[in-house]
């Protein structure tokens, strides 16, 4: 399987890439992991990019990165995974209200409801 997993800075980002990595490990599934700025985050591509890599230099795990730089990364993760024909996107997100309802990011939403290809969130 070919995955896309789209990492923006938060932590529930940084948990998704390392739940992806071990899936992947454990299957030998391709993953490719796609950075972009997320406005709802403090750190930049760079340091969202140097997390990335050390995670996957910990883990022993070969994934190819990719940057999204457009204003829209939610419209170019879509893009992307169409485009080149990844079998799916991951995302981490979805925090619980104080009502217990999930609380979905403006990125994550947008993918979700706008993908064709299929879509994990990882909480």
């Amino acid at each position: 399987m070919d995955i896309l997993l789209g990492v923006g800075g938060s932590e529930l980002s940084y948990h998704a890439l390392e739940e992806t990595v071990d899936r992947a490990q454990a299957t030998g599934d391709e993953l490719t992991v796609a950075i972009f700025h997320n406005e709802e985050v403090s750190a930049d591509t760079d340091e969202i990019q140097d997390r990335v890599e050390a995670t996957l230099t910990e883990t022993d795990f070969d994934a190819t990165i990719r940057r999204l730089e457009g204003d829209s990364p939610g419209s170019e993760l879509v893009a992307l995974a169409e485009s080149e024909r990844f079998d799916r996107i991951v995302l981490g997100g979805g925090e619980r209200s104080t009502l217990g309802k999930i609380q979905l990011g403006s990125i994550v939403e947008f993918v979700l409801l706008n993908s064709q290809t299929p879509v994990t969130l990882i909480r």
